[in-house]
C-alpha cells in the first residue's frame, strides 16, 4: 500500500503542476496582465514555495484518501477530489474575490480550476489507490 501511496502523490503533483502551469501561465496570462498592480513581478516570484506547497498538498490529498477512506474505489477518488475542489476553488475562488479587487472571470477560472485539479487528482488516487479486487 506504501508504494502505491508515494506513486499517487507524485503523479498528483506532476498533474497538477502541469494544469497550474496551463492554467495560470498560459490561459489566464491576460487577466493577470490587467491586474498586474496585484502581483509579485515575475523575477520576485517565489516558484520553489509554489512547488512545495503543491507537493504538501498533494501529500495531504493523498493521504487523507489513503489513511481515511475506508472504501477505495475509482468512483469514489473522483467523488472525492470533486468535493476536494469544490472546497478548494470556492475559498481560492470566490474568497479572494470578496476581499481582493481582482475580476469576476479570475474567481470563476481559480474556482474552476480547483475543481478540475481536485477530480483529476481523485481520479489519480483513486485509480492507484484502491481496494485490491
Amino acid at each position: 500500500m506504501a508504494k502505491k501511496v508515494v506513486l499517487a502523490i507524485v503523479a498528483v503533483f506532476i498533474c497538477w503542476a502541469i494544469v497550474d502551469f496551463v492554467v495560470h501561465g498560459i490561459l489566464l496570462q491576460p487577466l493577470y496582465a490587467e491586474t498586474a498592480k496585484l502581483w509579485r513581478p515575475m523575477a520576485e516570484m517565489k516558484m520553489g514555495l509554489t512547488y512545495l506547497v503543491t507537493f504538501i498538498s498533494g501529500v495531504v490529498f493523498v493521504l487523507i484518501y489513503a489513511l481515511f477512506f475506508g472504501k477505495k474505489s475509482l468512483g469514489i477518488g473522483v467523488a472525492y477530489g470533486a468535493l476536494f475542489g469544490i472546497g478548494a476553488g470556492i475559498s481560492m475562488g470566490y474568497g479572494t474575490y470578496s476581499v481582493q479587487p481582482v475580476p469576476y472571470m479570475l474567481a470563476l477560472s481559480w474556482f474552476l480550476a480547483n475543481l478540475v485539479e481536485g477530480a483529476l487528482a481523485g481520479l489519480i488516487t483513486g485509480g492507484i489507490v484502491k481496494d485490491d479486487s
